[in-house]
Order: C-alpha cells, then structure tokens, then sequence
C-alpha cells in the first residue's frame, strides 16, 4: 500500500501554512520557511522552553518521498512528491499539536529531535554524529 497522502492534491505551500499556523497557536515565534530553488525545504521557528528560547527546524524531503514511492511501484513527479511530503509533515505537526493541547507533553518535548544548536544542527543530527551521547543503553 502506498505511503499517506500519496494523492494529495493540496499545494506543498498550503501545508507549510497550515504548519506556521499551528506552531504560532501554540507559542511559537520567529518563523522562518527555508526554500531551494524556490521550494520550501524546511520550517525553522522558536520556542520559549523553561531553559530559555530554543530554536527548532522541520525538514521535509520530497526526494525521500519520490524513492520510497518508487520502491512501491508508485509513479510521482518531484512536483507531488513535494505535495505528499509537506502534507504528511502537516498532519503529523496537528498529531503533535493535538497530544500537546491534552499536557500529557511539553511542546519542546514533543519536537526534541529537531532542537537545533548555535550552528543549526539539530539534537537528531549531533546523535545520528556521534556528537551527542547518551552513555551506554540498559542491559
């Protein structure tokens, strides 16, 4: 069965809307959308944090979504392939958003993974790296 959202016709620019939209409801600040070759690639945006202001940066990658929709059998041109990504990105920031409005989490919490530090790696990246350890995992 092919990915969510495979035949999405909703513009990538609609879903990025929809994702700033959300985050500023819920206290996000300095929204940016970051583009290549006019497409919007990410969203990088701030939260304060009770240890202060942290930035956090969403990638979205349509090539990604095109090779694994290629692995299904599934023709797509890059155009619906950025449509599919930035519409699966947008349902899972509301998934988020919906988890956060019950407090059962903290919003830094919730996107922990993309935290980024002063040179704009994120908390992902400088583990994926092996900058960021965790010590050993339990026996």
């Amino acid at each position: 069965m092919p990915i969510k959202n495979y035949t999405t016709k909703v513009p990538a620019a609609q879903s990025v809307a929809e994702i700033v939209g959300a985050l500023a409801e819920h206290g996000a600040t300095r929204i940016q959308q970051e583009y290549t070759q006019g497409k919007p690639v990410s969203v990088a945006f701030m939260i304060d944090t009770p240890a202060g202001p942290r930035g956090f940066k969403l990638p979205s990658s349509a090539d990604r979504v095109q090779a694994v929709l290629a692995t299904q059998k599934v023709k797509v041109d890059a155009a619906q392939a950025e449509r599919i990504a930035w519409r699966i990105l947008r349902d899972w920031v509301m998934a988020q958003m919906a988890i956060l409005e019950t407090e059962m989490v903290a919003i830094d919490q919730v996107f922990l993974p993309y935290m980024t530090d002063a040179r704009g790696n994120t908390v992902y990246e400088l583990y994926q790296n092996q900058q960021l350890l965790l010590g050993e995992a339990p026996q």
